[in-house]
């Protein structure tokens, strides 16, 4: 499914939300397995986000450089510019 940038970030943005809170959820509830599943499922959903960002916008961190020929992470707008979304 292709997105724009500002679809992707707030997709990432929804994802890094519900980890969150389903990992403070599993803290106290280790063996629940519908929450182990969820995570698992949206863990793997927030991946292919990330790698469908990185491959059409950039790197959103800069560790996620993956040109070993060239540093893209200075190549701005960077992720929280507003002329970035």
């Amino acid at each position: 499914m292709m997105h724009n940038k500002k679809q992707l970030l707030y997709l990432i943005q929804k994802y890094d939300f519900a980890l969150y809170d389903l990992m403070l959820y599993l803290d106290t509830h280790t063996q629940c397995q519908e929450a182990l599943a969820l995570y698992d499922k949206y863990r793997s959903q927030r991946q292919q986000a990330i790698d469908e960002y990185i491959k059409r916008f950039g790197p959103l961190q800069a560790v996620q450089n993956q040109n070993p020929n060239q540093w893209e992470w200075g190549k701005g707008p960077f992720p929280w510019e507003r002329e970035a979304n």
